[in-house]
């Protein structure tokens, strides 16, 4: 019981960090195709500002409750997918250190340098969480030891890819969102005017993700087995279809959590599939890391959800109160103000 529990949180943490941390990526992103002046860039970078460290608490957290809650299945994932997370890992450090230097030095030159920083920190790691968890979902080639047979090239393939070039869409369309909540004039239009050019490019991904989830997982077997949990499919679907309303009628707050639920429903579609595996086996399903074999003791997992169920809901509390603390447009006078990006 208490490693299902885990399980569901582990998913949940992951759909959090995507929800929150994804409109940071997908702003930065969008740098070169959104911030044509540096005016414009730095409404981008403030758009992020108050929030994106504070956004990666909950990459942190995911991974802390998979090493602690999970640990061989963190050993696994951490040897057999050291390059990708490594690369992931200082894509991240790259887009941080540019949000914290962009505004250090007055010099067109310097500031270019740290946009392609943020750019490439956050598409990059856009990229390799798509692929990883695509991935996951397809099973990795786990041996019985479970040893990863295998390299960086083996995770590029066709699904890993869609997986990727998903994700990218995803994060870029709450990012783009985000900025008409946050941008004014002439840059919250171009925003406005993305989410409409985006809008039936993801719809048009998604449909063939689920398609390629059919032809390459196994993940819809729990969902036959349990054909009330295909609910989990009708939230993104029906967030995605209003979301489309939403975009029309201006609406941002309303389109912008649309497009959370969205992906906390894609999210929690494939961790449910995977149930009762956390890294399934493309070798022997049977070499596959489970909520099983990979959990800590009873004694541990109790501890920890005590500590979670304190601490977990004192984080949310604080970022519910940091949004509606930057809950405003971000205008001329703040930009004008002492550490401002």
């Amino acid at each position: 019981m208490l490693e299902t529990i885990w399980f569901l949180i582990w998913g949940i943490l992951w759909a959090t960090y995507f929800v929150l941390d994804g409109y940071d990526l997908g702003i930065g992103s969008l740098i070169p195709i959104l911030g044509r002046s540096n005016q414009d860039r730095r409404v981008m970078f403030n758009a992020m500002g108050p929030f994106w460290d504070g956004n990666e608490v909950w990459l942190i957290t995911a991974g802390g409750v998979t090493f602690a809650a999970f640990p061989k299945a963190y050993a696994v994932m951490f040897s057999g997918l050291y390059t990708p997370l490594m690369l992931l890992l200082f894509a991240l450090i790259i887009r941080g250190v540019s949000l914290e230097f962009r505004h250090q030095i007055e010099s067109d030159t310097w500031r270019r340098v740290w946009d392609w920083g943020a750019t490439i920190g956050s598409f990059v790691p856009a990229l390799l969480l798509g692929v990883a968890f695509a991935n996951i979902f397809m099973g990795l080639p786990l041996d019985e030891q479970g040893v990863f047979q295998g390299n960086l090239l083996t995770l590029l393939n066709p699904y890993g890819l869609a997986g990727g070039v998903l994700f990218v869409l995803l994060f870029a369309m709450h990012g783009a969102l985000w900025l008409t909540i946050k941008a004014e004039g002439d840059l919250q239009q171009r925003a406005a005017r993305l989410t409409r050019c985006l809008w039936p490019i993801l719809a048009a991904l998604i449909a063939a993700f689920v398609v390629l989830t059919v032809v390459f997982t196994n993940l819809l077997n729990n969902y036959l087995a349990n054909p009330l949990m295909l609910i989990l499919l009708v939230v993104p679907v029906l967030a995605l279809i209003l979301l489309r309303r939403q975009i029309g009628k201006a609406d941002w707050w309303y389109a912008w959590g649309l497009s959370a639920a969205m992906i906390t429903g894609l999210t929690l579609f494939g961790v449910v599939g995977l149930y009762p595996a956390l890294l399934p086996s493309s070798i022997d399903p049977a070499f596959s890391i489970t909520i099983s074999n990979s959990a800590s003791s009873t004694l541990t997992l109790s501890i920890m959800l005590g500590v979670a169920l304190v601490f977990v809901p004192v984080v949310a509390a604080y970022q519910y109160w940091l949004y509606r603390t930057f809950s405003h447009k971000i205008t001329d006078r703040e930009l004008g103000q002492d550490g401002a990006y």
